[in-house]
């Protein structure tokens, strides 16, 4: 049995992938089993797996199973009693998958572990969040915000620990997508969701400490290119899912109506772009 499965999911990525795979060759410490979810990609990513690393098992999907659904698949593939999810973007240094399994092994207290990571220029990437409550997303996605902006940006400093520079260990309640480390029987995603909010939906099912590591460094590319209309609609089409599973119905309505002029809002904006950005693997960490 391998020591850990590692699990990616991509669409259209091949080039990010192929640097994603080829670090992941130089990890030491660990025998990985590599699982390559591909969903559906048109880019010739699968094909390029399938030549170039043979090691790696790849599952290639005729349809796209989004985020959620791709690393579910993963995970249900997967033989190692530790998962983690990676993103295609992402080139981990040879020793960081063994420090954050190492640290799960000997932490059973601890559901989950991140690594630092750091964009392509070197600076540190401001990962790991509280888990969101109710008046968060109220602020952060409502017409409130724009009339209680001092509170909105007091609460996202709050829940975005924005006291902390990540040079450093610490707990916290919610780690990336880009990089989560669970064991197996805790790390599936929430069915339900497509792309946007799966790992504040862990935390709220796990209510358990998560550890996020300096020392184990990924660099992780982080697409920058501009959201679709698609990739906007499936974030309040989430958003709602996450908050009426977590908060309830009647919540869930409150924040659908106070939502909408913002959405109305971004898609006026979206009528000005023609082309549109893509949504890569799913969504942009």
């Amino acid at each position: 049995m391998p020591d850990l499965s590692v699990v990616i999911v991509s669409y259209n990525t091949r080039e990010l992938l192929r640097n994603c795979l080829l670090a992941l060759r130089n990890s030491i410490g660990l025998e990985l089993e590599i699982i390559v979810v591909d969903n559906a990609s048109s880019d010739g990513s699968a094909e390029m797996t399938r030549a170039e690393f043979p090691e790696v098992r790849l599952l290639a999907q005729t349809l796209n199973t989004w985020y959620c659904g791709g690393n579910n698949i993963g995970i249900e593939a997967a033989s190692a009693d530790t998962v983690l999810l990676l993103n295609p973007d992402t080139e981990v240094a040879p020793d960081a998958l063994s420090l954050m399994r190492r640290f799960l092994l000997a932490n059973p207290d601890y559901v989950g572990v991140t690594a630092q990571l750091y964009y392509p220029d070197g600076a540190i990437q401001p990962t790991c969040a509280r888990i969101p409550r109710f008046r968060h997303l109220l602020l952060a996605y409502t017409v409130l915000g724009y009339l209680l902006p001092t509170l909105k940006r007091e609460l996202h400093r709050e829940v975005t620990y924005g006291d902390w520079d990540r040079r450093g260990d610490r707990d916290v309640e919610a780690i990336p997508g880009a990089c989560t480390m669970m064991r197996r029987a805790d790390i599936r995603l929430n069915d339900d969701l497509l792309l946007y909010f799966p790992e504040e939906a862990l935390a709220q099912r796990h209510r358990r400490l998560m550890r996020f590591l300096s020392a184990a460094r990924i660099k992780h590319h982080e697409k920058s290119s501009t959201r679709s209309w698609l990739a906007t609609c499936i974030f309040f089409r989430d958003m709602l899912v996450y908050c009426r599973a977590h908060h309830g119905s009647a919540k869930m309505l409150l924040l659908w109506s106070l939502s909408r002029p913002v959405y109305w809002l971004m898609w006026l904006k979206s009528l000005r772009v023609r082309g549109g950005g893509t949504i890569s693997r799913g969504r942009d960490e």
